[in-house]
């Protein structure tokens, strides 16, 4: 089966035993105290800590079984979809699945608009491997957690924090804080672009993980010395080339 994960940066991708090396390096990191604060590490969520492909299994089989009656042979490739199926994009996913009429292409986009970006179904998100374990003991030797999404803070804040608590992630306690964006309509870069700086306020950010190139590069601008992690599990198409500082992981598993 074609690895649907694996992508242009999968060669940079530090093997086990680097990146074992590398999240122990950020978590001796978190127990480290400067003058200007605690550390600060910074984790994006959809497909850097949670696995989202399970929010659109179950928003396509909703949709199948809608369709049942009216698009029978549609319904049919909807519901055929797993996980291990789905890479990015709506239009993407539908051709994958040997749907190829354009009209209905708009029709299942819209669908899944309506449903990806609302707090009810975050909550079929999981959490992508050793990524709770990893946040939950960078906290406990001492860092502040910043969450910072390109998820919207009317239609989506509820059920983020539900689901980062129901998954295990430290959230709601002293030194953690979800950040949103204000609207949907603010791309994510531009919004991340802006609010990166005031991560410095907090203390010394001494690591950035996301799995859009774009954000991974904007970090380092605004924090040099941080550490740039890129997890390469799924990003939009033509991403820019990562920063040759940004290191390459696709799991938050030590071994």
């Amino acid at each position: 089966m074609v690895d649907l994960l694996a992508s242009s940066f999968t060669p940079r991708r530090l093997s086990s035993s680097l990146r074992k090396n590398l999240l122990g390096e950020v978590l001796a990191g978190a127990s480290v105290r400067h003058a200007d604060g605690p550390p600060v590490i910074v984790f994006d969520l959809d497909g850097t800590l949670m696995d989202n492909r399970p929010r659109v299994v179950t928003i396509f089989h909703e949709l199948a079984e809608a369709w049942r009656q009216e698009h029978p042979e549609v319904a049919s490739r909807l519901a055929a979809s797993t996980v291990d199926r789905i890479a990015y994009g709506v239009v993407h996913n539908a051709l994958e699945l040997g749907i190829e009429d354009a009209a209905l292409h708009e029709a299942i986009a819209a669908f899944w608009k309506d449903r990806f970006f609302t707090d009810a179904y975050l909550r079929h998100d999981t959490a992508v491997p050793g990524s709770v374990e990893f946040v939950r003991a960078c906290y406990a030797a001492g860092a502040s957690i910043v969450y910072l999404t390109g998820r919207d803070l009317p239609a989506m804040a509820l059920g983020t924090f539900a689901s980062l608590r129901d998954l295990g992630f430290p959230i709601g306690v002293v030194n953690t804080s979800l950040v949103l964006k204000p609207d949907f309509e603010t791309p994510d870069v531009d919004f991340k672009h802006g609010v990166a700086p005031a991560f410095g306020k907090v203390g010394r950010v001494i690591a950035a993980f996301d799995n859009e190139p774009a954000n991974n590069n904007l970090f380092l601008e605004h924090h040099p010395h941080a550490l740039s992690v890129f997890v390469d599990t799924q990003h939009a198409p033509n991403p820019p080339a990562l920063d040759p500082r940004v290191v390459v992981i696709d799991t938050f598993l030590a071994e």
